[in-house]
């Protein structure tokens, strides 16, 4: 296989972390005046009760946090495990990958000599 020369890997790898930290900043910088950070969980009911003031809440949390701080641990871990699964399975299907290649190989190796 053709490997890249490190010092075009490590070019590749910079430019791609300043492009993950100019995407990140950006909304910080460019938003319109007053405009406030806030998820859409508040402003989801708000609508329903303006667009339907007769609507009925038909279900409720089995439980809800105590806190904001515990939700937000909740969502973080649950984002985390997400990520450690999309990562085991990115990582075995490469590796199969790579598996299957090496036997390829050896077996051309046999066939060969």
């Amino acid at each position: 296989m053709n490997q890249p020369k490190p010092s075009n890997l490590k070019k590749t790898n910079l430019i791609l972390i300043l492009m993950v930290l100019i995407i990140s900043a950006f909304p910080l910088f460019f938003h319109p005046q007053g405009s406030i950070f806030g998820g859409v969980d508040d402003q989801g009911p708000a609508l329903i009760e303006q667009e339907h003031p007769n609507y009925v809440v038909w279900f409720s949390p089995v439980w809800e946090p105590p806190s904001g701080e515990i939700e937000s641990l909740f969502f973080a871990l649950q984002a985390a495990l997400g990520a450690g699964v999309v990562g085991y399975v990115l990582g075995y299907l490469k590796g199969k990958k790579l598996s299957i290649a090496a036997k390829e190989i050896k077996t051309d190796k046999v066939v060969s000599s």
